[in-house]
């Protein structure tokens, strides 16, 4: 064997060896004969709702805490990844008036749609339906937990935002592969850091004009459903509100009916919610970086008089893509809405300010708080560069 080969078998064993070490400190792989659903945030209307849950085995990864190590989150990350599903389980869900079995994928995923008679209370934006495990069916009381649901209030909501996640509200870094990967894989909720102003735009976009309106918000992103609890948390320490989560399967068996890849993932989607919600306004929230331009530029032409704005974070500083960009927004303002391309949250929350929106006094905290959050960003971009200066010297 090479000494190079023997370097790397040496430096895999190790990382196996503390990966073991980690996951028996958060107690993964034990009770792998525990079943459990992982439920996931619903949406609808009073009287038709939308549920999703995965039947799994094993205990969940316990929340994450400020200060785990790089090997602790990469061994809750493997874990997520590693799930070991239940294809064929069966999930009661009781609501309102009735119940309902749903029967699991290949994946473990089970989903549905819900008619609770009488309708759910509107005035609480989230309710609460009951799941139950039905098969398989284990030593003592069955497995139960409950799906939280987004019902919009109608008597206070004024206008949804559907937002994307990944360097929209969290910064992945997809341009380059070294932070990305090391902002899933060795990061947790607490390292994963939101573009700055972003949770205080969003908080103001839920109050509206006079702070009170309840806002829903939708997120559609391409991220896998086995960081769902991961985006969950993030969005609970940073106080973006919180809303449904409408993940991808990464799976190798993926059955997502009508996937067609992430524009198609994100379009159906939309049209789900947009059509759920026939007399509410939306804005769109994205970024350069993939394919949001021109994926709610098509939501603009196919649902006419329904967005109000789409505003795109530029992270694409590459002249081409921006000018495509500005010549889509040419064409949604002839349609009767508004694309705005943005460099920084302010110019997106001034705009939404302009429109009655949300409140303008909201405006200072929103931009001193993205100064704030923008420095310490700048100060960890500038200590890569040094260590990338090192290196081509070395």
């Amino acid at each position: 064997m090479a000494d190079w080969q023997k370097r790397l078998a040496k430096f895999a064993s190790r990382v196996d060896s503390r990966l073991d070490a980690q996951r028996e400190r958060l107690g993964l792989g034990a009770n792998r004969s525990v079943v459990r659903i992982e439920a996931y945030r619903g949406f609808g209307r009073p009287e038709r709702v939308w549920v999703k849950g995965r039947v799994l085995r094993g205990m969940p990864v316990p929340p994450a805490r400020e200060g785990d190590s790089l090997w602790l989150n990469l061994a809750a990350t493997l874990q997520r990844f590693e799930s070991d599903e239940v294809p064929g389980a069966k999930v009661r869900v009781r609501y309102p008036g009735g119940e309902q079995v749903l029967t699991a994928d290949r994946e473990g995923y089970v989903e549905g749609w819900i008619e609770p008679s009488p309708p759910l209370v509107a005035a609480d934006p989230w309710q609460q339906v009951a799941m139950e495990l039905a098969e398989p069916a284990g030593a003592g009381e069955p497995f139960r937990t409950r799906a939280p649901v987004l019902v919009p209030p109608p008597a206070t909501a004024r206008l949804g935002v559907i937002s994307d996640l990944d360097d929209t509200v969290v910064r992945t870094d997809v341009a380059s592969r070294f932070r990305m990967a090391k902002n899933v894989f060795l990061g947790n909720a607490h390292t994963r850091m939101p573009f700055p102003g972003v949770a205080a735009f969003y908080r103001a976009l839920e109050g509206g004009r006079d702070g009170r309106a309840r806002n829903p918000f939708f997120y559609v992103s391409s991220s896998p459903w086995n960081l769902f609890e991961v985006l969950a948390e993030f969005l609970e320490l940073r106080r973006i509100p919180a809303g449904p989560l409408l993940l991808r399967d990464w799976g190798i068996d993926s059955v997502d009916p009508g996937e067609g890849g992430h524009a198609g993932h994100k379009s159906r989607h939309i049209k789900t919610i947009l059509e759920l919600y026939p007399d509410l306004p939306f804005i769109l929230v994205g970024d350069s970086g993939q394919e949001d331009p021109e994926i709610y530029h098509r939501a603009v032409n196919d649902h006419p008089r329904r967005i109000r704005a789409v505003y795109i974070r530029n992270v694409s500083r590459g002249p081409e893509r921006v000018e495509a960009i500005r010549r889509l927004a040419a064409e949604v303002e002839k349609v009767g809405s508004t694309l705005i391309l943005a460099d920084d949250t302010l110019a997106a929350a001034r705009h939404a300010a302009s429109q009655g929106w949300i409140d303008p006094a909201a405006l200072p905290e929103i931009g001193e708080v993205a100064h704030a959050e923008d420095v310490p960003r700048a100060e960890e971009l500038k200590d890569e560069n040094k260590a990338m200066s090192r290196g081509q010297e070395n």
